[in-house]
C-alpha cells in the first residue's frame, strides 16, 4: 500500500482526499516509479472543477512527476532500476507516492535537480509552444503577458526576452511585479493599480502588441482583444478567473484579429515532436538560459493546500508536492 490523492466527486479542494491505495507490479511495456518530486500544474484545477473532463472517477491527479525507478515490466529495455526520470502523459495520476508508469511515457533525466525538472517541464512544453509554435514570436514583437509571475508567465517572459521581443507583463502585486522585472518583461502592469489596457496602449504609443498570451481568461479577455494592433493575435490558454464570455465574429473583425485557444493536449503533437520540445526545455534550464522558480513546496498530503493557495493567488511561480520522507 501506498498514500495517493484520490478525488471521488468535482469541486473545491476539500475534495482531495488522502487515502492508502494498491499498486501491483508492472506488466508489459510498464515501468514503477517511486516519486520524488510532483509537478502543480492549473491544469490539476481544471481537472478538479470540472472546467476539463476527466476520464473517470474516482481518480489520482496530477500532469508529471520526476521519480526513481523501482521495477521493470516485460519488454521494456530503455531502462532499469535506479534510473531516476521524468514521467508525464495523457493519463493523470502522478499525487501519489509510488505508481506503475507507461514507459513510453518517461525519459531518463540528465543531472538536473529532480525538483527542477518536476516544476518546470509542463510550464516550460507550454511556453515553449506558445512562442515557437502557436505564435512565433520574433525580434521587434511586442508581447503582452497577463499573470507574468506565475509558473508559465515567468517562463514565457524570459523565452520571449530570448527572441528578441518587447515583453509588458500583467501582475497582482509589487512583489510579483519584482520577479517579472527579473523574468525579462520591460514593462511591468500591476492590474491592481492601474488599468493594464491604458498602460499598454502609453507603452506601444497607440500601437498595439502584435500577441497577448492569456491565461486569465474572463476577467482580462475583452481588455486583451483591446490591447492588440491590427491583425494582432489574441492566444487564450487557460481562464484562471473563469471562461471568457462568448465573442461575437465582429469583435475580431473591427481590427481583422486572430484568436486561438491552443492546448498541448488536443494539438496532435507527435511523439518526436514531444521528445524534442522537452530536449529543448532541460537544455535551456541547464543552460541556465532559463530561470525556474519553485516558490512553494508542499507535503503531497497537502495537496488540497497547494490548490487553494494557487487559485487565490497568492503564489508566484512553480509548486511541487513532496511525498513524505523523501529528502531535497
Amino acid at each position: 500500500m501506498v498514500k495517493a490523492i484520490r478525488v471521488y466527486e468535482l469541486g473545491g479542494p476539500e475534495v482531495l482526499k488522502w487515502e492508502d491505495v494498491e499498486i501491483g507490479d508492472p506488466k508489459e511495456g510498464e515501468i514503477r516509479v517511486k516519486n520524488k518530486a510532483i509537478g502543480v500544474n492549473f491544469i490539476d484545477i481544471y481537472f478538479r472543477t470540472g472546467v476539463y473532463n476527466v476520464p473517470q472517477i474516482p481518480y489520482t491527479p496530477g500532469m508529471e512527476a520526476v521519480g526513481v525507478v523501482t521495477a521493470i515490466g516485460p519488454g521494456v529495455c530503455d531502462f532499469k532500476v535506479g534510473d531516476v526520470i521524468y514521467h508525464s502523459g495523457s493519463a493523470m495520476g502522478t499525487y501519489t507516492e509510488e505508481q506503475i508508469v507507461l514507459a513510453d511515457k518517461a525519459m531518463v533525466l540528465p543531472v538536473i535537480d529532480p525538483l527542477i525538472v518536476a516544476s518546470v517541464m509542463v510550464k516550460g512544453l507550454t511556453a515553449r509552444f506558445l512562442v515557437r509554435t502557436w505564435f512565433k514570436v520574433e525580434q521587434g514583437h511586442k508581447v503582452l503577458v497577463h499573470a507574468a509571475a506565475g509558473g508559465v508567465g515567468s517562463v514565457l517572459c524570459q523565452w520571449a526576452n530570448m527572441l528578441g521581443a518587447t515583453v509588458i507583463g500583467t501582475v497582482s502585486t509589487k512583489e510579483k511585479a519584482l520577479q517579472a522585472k527579473e523574468d525579462g518583461c520591460h514593462h511591468v502592469i500591476i492590474y491592481n493599480h492601474e488599468d493594464f489596457v491604458t498602460r499598454v496602449d502609453e507603452i506601444t504609443s497607440g500601437g498595439g502588441v502584435d500577441v497577448v498570451f492569456d491565461s486569465v481568461g474572463k476577467d482580462t479577455f475583452q481588455g486583451s482583444l483591446a490591447c492588440l494592433k491590427p491583425r494582432g493575435y489574441m492566444v487564450s490558454y487557460g481562464q484562471s478567473s473563469g471562461t471568457p464570455d462568448p465573442v461575437p465574429l465582429s469583435a475580431l473583425a473591427s481590427k481583422s484579429l486572430f484568436l486561438t485557444r491552443p492546448s498541448v493536449r488536443t494539438s496532435g503533437f507527435s511523439k518526436d515532436e514531444m521528445r524534442e520540445a522537452m530536449k529543448e526545455v532541460l537544455t535551456n534550464v541547464a543552460s541556465g538560459a532559463l530561470r525556474v522558480r519553485v516558490n512553494h513546496t508542499y507535503p503531497l498530503s497537502q495537496a488540497a493546500q497547494a490548490h487553494a493557495d494557487m487559485a487565490g493567488r497568492k503564489t508566484s511561480g512553480s509548486i511541487v508536492l513532496i511525498p513524505d520522507g523523501v529528502e531535497q
